[in-house]
């Protein structure tokens, strides 16, 4: 072989040799953004379970104190529901009382019982549905216990009478008022 062959695949073997390199060095490059963008991947992964995680446990913490709150407010709901009958004969009492008034002392005697009984029940959250004879009747709001032809015109489908008073505690309605309706 002549100096001048020699040389040339002294070349050719150079030019081989860096174009090996340089295509083991871009597959390496092409390995390491595929390595990267495997990792960036996994990171954008991890991050959203992270936050899906996160906004679960708070969506956790708020209703659980929303139910507390409510178990609260409504705690006694079955102790208020024994107490209205108890509440419901003291009206009576009262509204018979006032026919006799030999009774005076009897009656502010029971007037005093009522309305203590009536302002410590007030404090731990009942409330007294008010309605209006003549109002007109709703089914969501009142319960009908019956209906008798109405007396006027106007009196249709309107409140005649209230048979028992209505009771909230807090926003929940724990007795719907009893009513007869016009027919």
């Amino acid at each position: 072989m002549s100096k001048k062959d020699k040389k040339e695949d002294i070349k050719t073997e150079a030019t081989t040799q860096t174009q090996t390199e340089t295509a083991d060095l871009e597959q390496q490059v092409v390995e390491e953004q595929t390595l990267e963008e495997k990792l960036q991947e996994e990171l954008r992964q991890e991050k959203d379970k992270f936050l899906r995680l996160f906004a679960e446990f708070e969506n956790y913490k708020r209703r659980t104190s929303k139910e507390r709150i409510e178990l609260f407010a409504t705690a006694s709901e079955d102790v208020m529901k024994t107490l209205l009958p108890v509440l419901d004969d003291f009206e009576r009492a009262l509204s018979h009382i006032d026919d006799d008034k030999e009774a005076e002392a009897l009656r502010k005697g029971v007037m005093l019982i009522y309305q203590k009984l009536m302002n410590t029940l007030e404090q731990k959250g009942l409330v007294a549905i008010k309605i209006d004879k003549g109002e007109t009747f709703n089914a969501d709001n009142h319960e009908a216990i019956t209906q008798i032809p109405a007396p006027t015109e106007d009196l249709k489908g309107k409140i005649i009478d209230i048979i028992e008073k209505g009771y909230k505690l807090g926003d929940k309605v724990i007795r719907f008022p009893k009513v007869v309706i016009g027919q």
